[in-house]
Formats: C-alpha cells, structure tokens, sequence
C-alpha cells in the first residue's frame, strides 16, 4: 500500500488521482481526515500517534513546509523514524531542485535528503522546481504594470502536472528508482519581462527593499516574506535557470510549456 501524506494540496490531489488512475493501492494521509472514508486517514506530523505506517509499503513524503526550518526538520525526522520503525520499504520525497539551493527554504529539504540517504530505508528523491503556476500568481500585473522584482534572469519553472506525472511514475515501481534523485525543473526557459510581452502588459520592476516594505502588513506568517523575497533575489541574480531535466525520463509525453501555465494563473490571480 502507498501512504501519500499532504493529501490537501494540489500536488497532493493530482498525484493520488494519477496513482488511482493507474490502478495503485493508495491513501491519502491529511491532518483532517474522515476516519469514515478508508482511502483517507489521519496523518498529522505533529502528532506523533498519528505516524503509524505498519501496513504500509512505499510513502511518498510530500514537505510539511509553510513553517520555520526548525520545525520542518522535526517533522520530517519523527515521520523518517517511524517509517523506519514500522517498516516501510521505500520513501519518495518531493524536495527542492538544485536551482533552488538559494532560495530561503532550501535548508529543511537537504537535511530531509540526507536523513533520508542515512536512514537504511529504500529512497528516491524528487527535486521539484518552482510551480510554474506560483511564478504567474506572483508576477501577476496590477493596473497593466508587473512591478515584482524578478529582474531579467531566465527561470526553469515546471508544470505542477508534469511534477505530478513524473511522481506516479515512480510510484508505479519504486524499486526500479531506488537511490535515484531526480531534478524535476521545466524543460524551458524564461523571463518574467516574456511572461509580461505575452500579458500584453509592462514589466516595471521594484526594488527588493520596495517589494519587501509592500509585505509589511500582508497577511503572511513571519517566515514567509523571507521565502518570498528569496524568489525574486535568486530570480534576478539568475540561479533559478535549470541547466537540465530529468522529467523526460520519468513522463511519456513531451514536458509541458510553461510560459502558457504562467500566463494562465497571472490572468486568473488579477
């Protein structure tokens, strides 16, 4: 049996409708499960009497982000402990692509990595790049101008579909990707000043200090406009351009363009 934690999210959702697709014997594992409905059950990190994995086979470990790292790192070891005291023979775990090593929540997912890799248990790595659909949603225009500071660097994002593919490949047969890390950024290139010329719209951007004093007052948790912040930077400087994919090697169609997925989530966050 698969466990697949996270289950709320969209990746989540899109992976677990692949794997019953394919005929996989999965679970969804959410903080807020309906013990009623047996695909569901309750798996909350931070509740050490939910992490109960004897029946299951494969855990596919989506990240407990959307926390400071310290508490991220809690989470993961104590789910990595108890898959290791119950027996689950293989681990796949959604990380972070290299591109992505300068980005403010970059630190959580390596450790998990190595964790993982000392761990004795069967694993396989997915490094996934930015959703292409967070880059639209961040540099959507307001009054016909984008002002979020990406500057002029070249980005890689990826399809969260795509992402989602790839993950139901693995998951089809997990021993056939055992120590395998796999860098999952898009198979495509470029700017948010192409993101803008395709809007129709002008790129204009602001200043990191100026961005950064527009969160004041957001309604965001205190670690997040760091991680916010760190997008744009690393953006701008360039790093988020990935040199290769191995999407290609775990999806059978082409990898989505992602510029069109951008303009699309821009269009629909105005």
């Amino acid at each position: 049996m698969i466990l697949l934690t996270g289950g709320s999210g969209q990746l989540s959702t899109l992976v677990a409708e692949g794997a019953k697709d394919a005929g996989l014997d999965i679970r969804i594992g959410t903080r807020s499960a309906n013990e009623t409905d047996r695909s569901r059950r309750r798996v909350d990190f931070d509740d050490p009497q939910t992490l109960r994995f004897s029946d299951i086979g494969t855990l596919f470990m989506i990240s407990a982000g959307y926390a400071e790292d310290d508490v991220v790192i809690r989470r993961h070891d104590a789910a990595i402990a108890a898959a290791v005291r119950d027996g689950v023979r293989h681990v796949v775990y959604t990380s972070l692509s290299g591109t992505g090593d300068h980005l403010a929540f970059s630190l959580a997912h390596r450790w998990t990595e190595n964790r993982l890799k000392d761990s004795g248990l069967a694993w396989t790595i997915l490094r996934n790049g930015l959703y292409a659909e967070l880059i639209g949603a961040l540099a959507t225009p307001v009054d016909g101008v984008i002002r979020a500071p990406f500057g002029t660097g070249r980005m890689s994002p990826v399809a969260r579909r795509d992402l989602a593919d790839a993950a139901v490949t693995v998951l089809k047969d997990p021993p056939a990707h055992a120590g395998r890390v796999y860098e999952l950024s898009g198979a495509d290139a470029w700017s948010v000043a192409d993101l803008a010329d395709a809007l129709g719209v002008t790129y204009r951007p602001s200043s990191l200090e100026e961005a950064r004093a527009s969160l004041n007052g957001a309604p965001l948790e205190p670690f997040q406009p760091p991680m916010l912040m760190s997008i744009y930077s690393s953006a701008a400087a360039g790093f988020l351009q990935a040199s290769h994919t191995d999407l290609s090697a775990l999806i059978s169609a082409k990898p989505r363009p992602t510029l069109p997925i951008a303009l699309e989530a821009a269009r629909a966050a105005k």
